[in-house]
């Protein structure tokens, strides 16, 4: 993965939180909270909440907006918990066209979520957290 640091205070930029899609629609809800919760703490930023498959808009369609806006600067967040085949050839495949396509493009790809130490933390909080579920 590529990690570059973006100043905060860079015109245009954009957070993509890339989720990998479902063909059901209920299954993106999780996804749309996370994309309003980051968007309202972070006004100054343009969020958007992008699929790789079975939803959309597609990564695809997410960075030729972009790039057609005129967009300096897009990050991309996977949510995603772990690197599988989508993180380490799908994607940077995506992201190598969009970049041909447009070369003033700046495109940073994050680690997956789930290699995040804050993340790990959390998910063990909730497995063990989940029990108590079941001592009521």
């Amino acid at each position: 993965m590529t990690q570059t640091y973006i100043p905060m205070n860079s015109e245009p930029r954009l957070l993509v939180l890339l989720a990998h899609g479902s063909r059901l629609a209920e299954w993106a809800l999780p996804f749309e909270a996370v994309c309003g919760m980051v968007q309202s703490r972070h006004p100054e930023l343009t969020v958007r909440l992008a699929f790789l498959e079975s939803m959309q808009p597609s990564l695809q369609q997410a960075l030729e907006e972009a790039g057609q806006n005129g967009t300096e600067y897009v990050h991309i967040a996977p949510l995603f918990l772990g690197a599988g085949g989508h993180l380490r050839r799908d994607i940077p495949e995506v992201v190598q066209a969009a970049r041909a396509r447009y070369p003033k493009l700046r495109i940073v790809l994050a680690q997956p979520a789930g290699e995040d130490a804050g993340v790990i933390a959390a998910l063990a909080a909730y497995a063990t957290q989940s029990m108590t579920s079941l001592d009521s």
